[in-house]
């Protein structure tokens, strides 16, 4: 791990930013993980919140992104290296969540307007701020309607990530 480490701290700092971590991860293929997608990561385990990881977090996040790897695979049937909408609703559906083919569809077409697939970056981040947002939703929903009532400010603290 500790030169999987160092050969992804280009600027060997110590620590591995966003950038960095980017040229270092790929999908399936072969496009270099999104900055939004390591940024999000990096946020993750970044226990000082100085906006990098060290060797220690660095082994978490390598242990995470094999993890939705996993689940990416499991759902990409066809193996194709992206998750297409039939794949895509499927794998909302496991994780507890019932989407409307619009939903998926138009979900699709924000990560990829031409083909309308996800890759392993863009599927971590789709789930990542799905269930982010998910649990924030349903601190409002107290009676578990499928429906609360926001202040402006809330929602758009809520879908920023500002607040939770």
């Amino acid at each position: 791990m500790a030169q999987w480490f160092s050969a992804v701290d280009q600027d060997k700092s110590g620590q591995i930013t966003a950038p960095e971590l980017a040229k270092a991860l790929v999908n399936g293929n072969w496009s270099h993980f999104s900055e939004e997608a390591c940024r999000m990561m990096i946020d993750i385990f970044d226990k000082n919140s100085s906006g990098t990881i060290d060797v220690g977090e660095f082994q978490q996040l390598f242990d995470y992104i094999n993890q939705w790897k996993a689940t990416f695979q499991s759902f990409d049937k066809d193996r194709s290296g992206n998750i297409e909408q039939a794949e895509l609703t499927q794998a909302f559906q496991q994780m507890g969540y019932r989407f409307s083919p619009t939903f998926v569809q138009n979900l699709l077409s924000k990560y990829d307007p031409r083909t309308r697939k996800l890759t392993l970056d863009n599927f971590i981040v789709a789930s990542v701020q799905i269930k982010r947002l998910t649990d924030s939703f349903r601190t409002r929903d107290r009676e578990m309607r499928g429906a609360a009532t926001l202040q402006y400010e809330d929602f758009i603290g809520l879908s920023m990530g500002a607040h939770r």
